[in-house]
């Protein structure tokens, strides 16, 4: 049982591991913690995400789908062994499980088969999918086999956990089967391995993306031609706030305003705090990148 990790220590633990990391749009707030609790957290759940392509699988992860909103897991696991952020807090991704597979992973304890779906393991688990189709044939490479191995390791290293609390779809809910094309003894067993050593050490982090300060809500007016608008459009569209039928351009517009008060209302923002003129707490949050 313990309490789960903030969207830094969770950075920190991957990172700490030797893993390549990317920080994805913005993960650190996307979850479902509205529709139900986030922890105590007890172990790891590893999934195999029946597509592929990289820059697919994340946003489908990362946006889920009609039938299932995301996240649909807190990483992305893909062939190269990156693994790409995704969600911090509740994650639709364990669903209903064995109450009897709970109380193993707790204990630490050898599991029971899963017969039952009756308890939420939404709540309770870290979810990694990892990029494979689920068919039998297609590859695990060695580097995705060695990410997973790390990125379970991790997890169970920053709460002090056995490799006892790594567990499959498969041995969660009746009728999953993933991941398929590995066997989670034997990723157990890599697992333990590595917790019997000492972390292989932080990977070198990709250069921090620097961001263009506030530059005050005066800036936004009728009139103004600047690249930082340009910037601050793109950054709007890509957090679905766009509103522009041409562009974003360098010139502060009406449609710049719209799509800024979406952006605004997103962050909960009403009434006169959600106007499309920017605010710095807003902004910040945007990381409109230096130009």
């Amino acid at each position: 049982m313990a309490t789960p990790l903030s969207a830094d220590k969770l950075l920190k633990a991957l990172r700490d591991e030797g893993l390549h990391v990317v920080e994805h749009r913005s993960w650190r707030t996307n979850n479902r913690n509205h529709k139900g609790p986030w922890g105590p957290t007890h172990g790891v759940m590893i999934h195999h995400t029946v597509s592929s392509g990289t820059a697919s699988s994340v946003e489908l992860c990362y946006n889920g789908h009609s039938a299932l909103p995301g996240p649909l897991c807190h990483g992305v696991i893909a062939k190269d062994g990156t693994v790409h952020l995704v969600g911090n807090g509740r994650a639709n991704h364990a669903g209903l499980g064995d109450d009897d597979v709970l109380r193993a992973v707790v204990a630490e304890k050898a599991l029971p088969p899963d017969n039952e779906a009756n308890t939420d393991g939404n709540r309770h688990f870290y979810g990694f999918e990892c990029i494979n189709l689920g068919d039998g044939k297609d590859p695990w490479p060695a580097a995705q086999l060695l990410a997973i191995e790390r990125a379970a390791a991790a997890v169970c290293r920053a709460h002090g956990w056995s490799e006892r609390s790594v567990i499959g779809h498969l041995e969660w809910q009746p009728g999953k089967v993933d991941p398929r094309g590995f066997t989670m003894n034997a990723m157990r067993g890599r697992v333990a391995k590595r917790l019997g050593g000492a972390p292989d050490g932080p990977s070198d982090p990709p250069p921090r993306p620097k961001y263009e300060p506030f530059p005050g809500a005066a800036f936004f007016a009728v009139g103004r031609r600047s690249a930082i608008v340009t910037a601050m459009g793109k950054r709007l569209v890509a957090e679905g706030c766009g509103r522009y039928t041409v562009g974003p351009g360098p010139a502060w517009s009406e449609s710049d305003r719209k799509s800024y008060a979406a952006w605004q209302r997103k962050l909960g923002y009403t009434g006169g705090d959600a106007d499309g003129i920017p605010g710095k707490s807003s902004w910040d949050r945007l990381k409109v990148p230096n130009v």
